[in-house]
């Protein structure tokens, strides 16, 4: 019995070993496509940014001052407000390697700034719209979370809540429940994030049939 136990731990071991220097092998190759991608797009020429999609601060639809008391509100206005005169842009899911390939090394200072200043934006936003709908101003809280979808954002609890307005709060038929959710849906599918399916899923399960 301790010789066919022996052989199958030998097969075993081989096939092992196998399949590790295999994924070795992966693995370096992947770096050095890498390194060498890097060493490309650190060569590349600074490019103009006219072409960037900017995102810009409706700052007249949206409901600023909506009740001036409320110091938690304030707070979350002034984030978002601090933001109207920055350059905007979404570059989630990008890496600094594609964007200095698409608009040059010089550029990916300011870039970094862009991508930082929406991450605040949507972060701000998700926490205006949230304290809305908590305070039960459920359209105005509506008009601050479609306009961060619009941003494409990638905060699954800025669509749960959006999703639980159009079902519960906006007392919408289930055929403008179903039109809302089709209009969102689009964005989800596109999202350059790790959440996109999940965002897509919740929106797809939402629906009234």
């Amino acid at each position: 019995m301790k010789l066919p136990f022996l052989a199958s731990f030998i097969v075993l071991c081989v096939i092992f070993n196998i399949s590790m220097r295999r994924v070795s092998r992966k693995v370096e190759q992947n770096e050095e496509n890498f390194w060498e991608k890097e060493a490309q797009a650190n060569n590349v020429r600074k490019k103009s940014l006219d072409t960037l999609e900017y995102v810009k601060i409706p700052v007249d639809t949206l409901p600023f001052g909506f009740e001036a008391d409320n110091e938690a509100l304030t707070a979350c206005e002034e984030e978002v407000l601090a933001l109207k005169n920055e350059k905007i842009v979404n570059l989630t899911g990008i890496s600094n390697t594609d964007l200095k390939l698409a608009y040059g090394t010089a550029n990916i200072t300011p870039l970094t700034q862009y991508d930082q200043n929406y991450t605040s934006l949507v972060i701000s936003l998700q926490k205006w719209g949230q304290l809305l709908y908590d305070l039960g101003y459920y359209p105005e809280a509506t008009k601050v979370l479609e306009f961060a979808v619009k941003t494409r954002t990638d905060i699954s609890a800025t669509y749960r809540t959006l999703v639980d307005l159009y079902k519960t709060k906006l007392g919408l038929s289930e055929e403008e429940i179903n039109k809302k959710l089709d209009g969102i849906m689009p964005i989800a599918k596109e999202l350059n994030a790790l959440s996109r399916q999940q965002i897509v899923d919740l929106i797809e399960n939402s629906k009234i049939v």
